[in-house]
C-alpha cells in the first residue's frame, strides 16, 4: 500500500491486513506503481522528486533508483517484462527503463502532462493520457514510436480499457467528466458528468489474476 503522504510503502497480509513492514521510500512523493514480471520487486515513482525507486518485495527493502527528472507518475512493465515505462508529467513523455537495472533506455515525447498509462489488450501499444494537452497518445511497443494522437480535449487523467480492447475509458480530472474513447479510431464516443476533480476509475470485471492497485488494473 501506497503511504504517499507518509513517503513509505506498507506490506500488509492479504487476508488480516496486519502490517508486516513499512518501508520508507528515501525520495518525496511515493506515488504509482508497477510490479516486475516474476513480482520479486516492485518500481515506484516519486513524483516530486524526479526519482523512481525499486523495493524488493521479498526483503521489503528499496534496492535501487533511477533519475528520470521532471515529474514520473504512473508506471507501467512493457508486456514483454524487460522495460518499465514511466509518465513524466513535467517533461511531457514516457521515459523507458531496463527492468533489469533501471537504466535510462530512452524517452518517447507524448504532450504536455503525460499523466495516465494503460497497456491495449493485444499488448501491442501504450495509452498515454496527456493531462495538459488534452490528448491521448499510442505508443507502439515494438517500435517505441507514437503511431497516432487522438485530441480530444479536457484533461486526460487515468485510463482504463474495456475487457474487449475496443474502448479506452478515461478521467478528465480537471472536466468534471469522464470520456470513453474508441480505440480503433480514437472519436470521442461520451462524455458523463460524475462531478468535481475526477482522478483515478476502475472497469470491472477486468482480465487477469493479480491485483497491480490503485485504478484497478489486473494482470
Amino acid at each position: 500500500m501506497v503511504a504517499e503522504s507518509l513517503q513509505r510503502l506498507d506490506f500488509r497480509d492479504p487476508r488480516s491486513w496486519r502490517l508486516i513492514r513499512s518501508v520508507p521510500i528515501p525520495s518525496p512523493g511515493p506515488d504509482h506503481l508497477d510490479f516486475s514480471a516474476g513480482g520479486r520487486s516492485l518500481v515506484v515513482s516519486c513524483e516530486y522528486s524526479g526519482v523512481v525507486h525499486r523495493v524488493s518485495t521479498t526483503s521489503m527493502r528499496v534496492t535501487g533508483e533511477a533519475r528520470v527528472g521532471g515529474l514520473p507518475v504512473d508506471v507501467k512493465l512493457s508486456p514483454g517484462g524487460n522495460r518499465f515505462y514511466v509518465a513524466n508529467q513535467g517533461l511531457g513523455g514516457v521515459t523507458m527503463l531496463s527492468a533489469d537495472t533501471l537504466r535510462i533506455l530512452g524517452f518517447v515525447p507524448t504532450g504536455d502532462g503525460a499523466h495516465g498509462l494503460a497497456v491495449s489488450r493485444d499488448s501491442r501499444s501504450l495509452y498515454v493520457a496527456n493531462r495538459l494537452a488534452g490528448t491521448v497518445s499510442v505508443i507502439a511497443f515494438a517500435t517505441h514510436r507514437v503511431t497516432a494522437t487522438w485530441r480530444i480535449g479536457g484533461s486526460p487523467d487515468m485510463l482504463q480499457v474495456s475487457p474487449s480492447g475496443r474502448r479506452l475509458w478515461l478521467s478528465n480530472r480537471f472536466d468534471g467528466t469522464v470520456a470513453v474513447l474508441s480505440t480503433v479510431t480514437g472519436h470521442l464516443i461520451r462524455t458523463i458528468h460524475v462531478g468535481a476533480s475526477p482522478h483515478g476509475l476502475a472497469y470491472f470485471p477486468q482480465p487477469g489474476r493479480y491485483s497491480l492497485g490503485h485504478n484497478g488494473v489486473y494482470r
